[in-house]
């Protein structure tokens, strides 16, 4: 048993406070020990900056990938590119083979490169084979640029090597304007 120092009455040794008069008895107890009285407050600190820690990271999730990939056109800069490096290696391909491939696996590396080059500034590039005529060869194609970021150009292009694009949510088409800056 053990007396309460502030009503003198006997109380339980496990009490944390005391029943009568409700003191903390666990302040005066790591005193008189000559343990750290406040545990507690290491505890309530490592709290704390784990929750600052946490805002702070979820500021960065979302304001970094933005400041990253640079401006609108910057962003729009670097899909042209993409799209004219695969007409590059398109047209090398149509003069070699007399033809389009199917899927863009022949291109190999460059094809490989440009798509990465678009998805890094948030367009995903898709290719589309026209149909093969009688000998086999594909004649046409289609080539798109999609933003993943609202009121970027979309882009459009074809064999022709005309590049078209809409700010509109949306597909840009053969019908759309010619792009601006090409």
């Amino acid at each position: 048993m053990y007396v309460c120092p502030e009503c003198e009455t006997e109380i339980n040794q496990g009490s944390e406070l005391c029943p009568y008069c409700g003191t903390d008895l666990t302040a005066r107890r790591g005193a008189a020990d000559g343990t750290p009285a406040k545990k507690s407050s290491v505890a309530k600190r490592s709290m704390l900056w784990a929750v600052v820690l946490a805002m702070l990271w979820v500021v960065a999730w979302f304001a970094l990938p933005w400041r990253m990939t640079g401006s609108k056109e910057a962003s729009e800069a670097q899909a042209r590119e993409a799209i004219a490096a695969l007409q590059v290696a398109l047209a090398a391909y149509h003069s070699t083979e007399r033809g389009y491939p199917r899927t863009l696996e022949p291109l190999g590396d460059r094809a490989r490169q440009a798509a990465q080059s678009a998805r890094s500034v948030h367009y995903g590039l898709q290719y589309a084979a026209g149909p093969a005529d009688s000998e086999g060869r594909v004649r046409t194609y289609t080539l798109l640029a999609r933003a993943g970021n609202f009121g970027y150009l979309n882009f459009y292009t074809d064999e022709t090597g005309v590049l078209r694009a809409t700010r509109e949510d949306r597909a840009a088409t053969a019908q759309d304007p010619q792009s601006p800056g090409t």
